[in-house]
């Protein structure tokens, strides 16, 4: 239900996400400690502020209660931005951090580099891989099975 749960929000907002000049970055549906939550992750040229998320939820309102994408079950509906944290998992995301500085967290040390998190800068991606460009320039490509996670490097 989960998976149906997500395409089905996804497919039936995206134009109106659009329409209002933002980007429709993921639809995630999860629990959470008080019930299921169903987050939209919203962006656009310049960020994401509170008076965004404020608009396009309540712009989302009425056509999720009107596809009744749970069949009934109850959930919170919160709309946010995708953070300067946010782990890069969709298209999306890889594109606007290509050519950036990103952490990838592997599930365990990967030799020869014997770490289990790298640093470089995102130069490439598919579905099976990403390439990474790191401290001598050279360019490694990694499989994605053996990644954990990927984050934005944050540099204050």
């Amino acid at each position: 239900m989960k998976g149906k749960v997500v395409e089905r929000c996804f497919d039936e907002i995206q134009n109106i996400v659009s329409e209002m000049d933002y980007v429709l970055v993921d639809v995630e549906y999860k629990k959470q400690h008080s019930g299921m939550v169903l987050e939209i992750i919203i962006d656009k040229e310049g960020g994401v502020n509170i008076n965004d998320c404020e608009a396009v939820s309540r712009a989302l309102d009425k056509p999720l209660d009107d596809i009744d994408p749970t069949n009934g079950a109850p959930y919170s509906l919160n709309v946010s931005s995708m953070g300067l944290d946010r782990p890069i998992v969709t298209d999306y995301q890889f594109g606007k951090y290509c050519e950036k500085e990103i952490e990838v967290k592997f599930y365990e040390t990967q030799k020869p580099y014997n770490k289990k998190n790298l640093v470089g800068v995102l130069k490439a991606w598919d579905d099976e891989s990403i390439t990474l460009s790191i401290e001598d320039n050279t360019n490694i490509n990694l499989p994605r099975k053996i990644i954990a996670q990927i984050v934005p490097v944050i540099k204050v």
